[in-house]
């Protein structure tokens, strides 16, 4: 049992409802459909998600991280493309509080917390996208601002967002930027037939001498991608964790409503051993995502300095389980689960994508392991330093 607040236990009862009432009956239709409606996204809104963690000085909810996490949780069980929102318009809200003047902190915050504006991220390119660092989008500074010139790809709500946090190359150093959907030269192409999260409205953008004001410059020149992309991508990672525990437990409860049903062999599919046991790796694993995703926040609450690796973990451990629960989800299902009649097909195809987006599977295994070999180096140094306090004991 995950211990909760009272306030967070309301909290996630009033986001289970949401999800209950006013998305799973629709999750299918925006999927085929690939987009999610106005109305939809409104009423995220409406209800304050979008703003959630924003400080109340802003108009935002001023809620905690742990908060966050539960909505996307939630989120993702009923429709992880409405999940996609909360996370990449977050990921703009987090970095322009961690990073903006105060002038873009006025300006923005205020839009962004109540959903009168969307925010995208826009780092991926046709050619870059696990290697940040290899961006080739420039901006080429004028006197009184500057000019971008490339191409994003992949950008997760890129048709409907106006305001797009940009990565670009600015004078041999990583830079981001502020671009406004009106901006000249800015241009959208929607990209559709995705595997997964396919009303998610994804993009590409086109920059064509686009011209931002020198006030659109977030953070230094430098910080583009080691600091301030890193900000971003971490809180995007945090929300795409518990997204994939929302699926999990999604493919979880599919199950046991149809293995309860569905009747094979002159006996429910529940009845037979082999079914019961990949119900009990869905339940096992799903949990042992969550629990990841609430040391992650709670590390995340407190300003731990490992909190980091603990959301990367997070994501890597809850996006395999979410595949692997849909995998099963679908084989239970048999013939059913391959068509779209049954939302296990859907939540296949999401579960794939949150294996690569926001660090794939294998990069988070090169990082992970990174951190894991700096252990190794604490543990062998408190040895030694063991081993040379035993030597300087005196004899008995």
């Amino acid at each position: 049992m995950i211990e909760l607040t009272p306030e967070q236990e309301e909290a996630q009862s009033r986001f289970r409802d949401f999800v209950d009432r006013e998305v799973m009956p629709h999750a299918d239709e925006y999927h085929r459909t690939q987009r999610l409606p106005p109305a939809a996204v409104k009423r995220l809104a409406e209800l304050g998600y979008l703003g959630l963690t924003l400080p109340t000085a802003v108009g935002g909810g001023g809620g905690d991280v742990l908060t966050l996490g539960l909505l996307a949780e939630e989120l993702g069980r009923g429709c992880s493309s409405l999940r996609s929102l909360l996370t990449v318009h977050g990921m703009v809200c987090h970095t322009l509080l961690r990073w903006g003047t105060s002038a873009q902190q006025r300006h923005w915050l205020p839009r962004l917390a109540t959903g009168e504006v969307l925010g995208a991220l826009a780092l991926s390119e046709p050619e870059v996208g696990s290697d940040a660092k290899s961006i080739t989008t420039t901006a080429t500074a004028s006197a009184d601002g500057y000019v971008l010139r490339g191409t994003k790809k992949w950008i997760t709500c890129g048709q409907i967002a106006e305001l797009f946090l940009v990565f670009a190359q600015c004078e041999g150093q990583p830079a981001a930027f502020l671009v406004e959907r009106q901006r000249a030269g800015l241009s959208t192409e929607p990209i559709t037939d995705l595997l997964g999260v396919r009303a998610s409205m994804v993009a590409s953008v086109q920059l064509a001498d686009c011209f931002v004001p020198k006030e659109n410059l977030v953070g230094k020149l430098g910080f583009g991608i080691s600091q301030i992309g890193a900000t971003a991508l971490d809180m995007g990672r945090y929300t795409v964790a518990w997204g994939c525990v929302g699926i999990a437990q999604a493919c979880l409860d599919a199950c046991i409503l149809y293995t309860s049903e569905r009747q094979q062999f002159g006996a429910a599919l529940r009845e037979h051993q082999l079914v019961r046991q990949m119900v009990t790796d869905m339940m096992t694993e799903s949990t042992a995502a969550r629990l990841l995703c609430v040391r992650a926040g709670r590390m995340r609450e407190q300003r731990d300095p490992m909190a980091f690796a603990a959301t990367a973990m997070a994501k890597y451990y809850a996006s395999r389980a979410a595949m692997r629960a849909a995998g099963d989800a679908v084989q239970l299902h048999g013939a059913n689960g391959c068509s779209s009649a049954h939302s296990v097909a859907r939540y296949f195809g999401d579960a794939k994508i949150m294996e690569i987006i926001e660090g794939s599977t294998q990069i988070q295994q090169s990082t992970l392991a990174e951190y894991g070999y700096q252990e190794y180096g604490l543990l062998r140094s408190r040895a030694e330093q063991s081993r040379a306090a035993r030597q300087q004991e005196p004899a008995q």
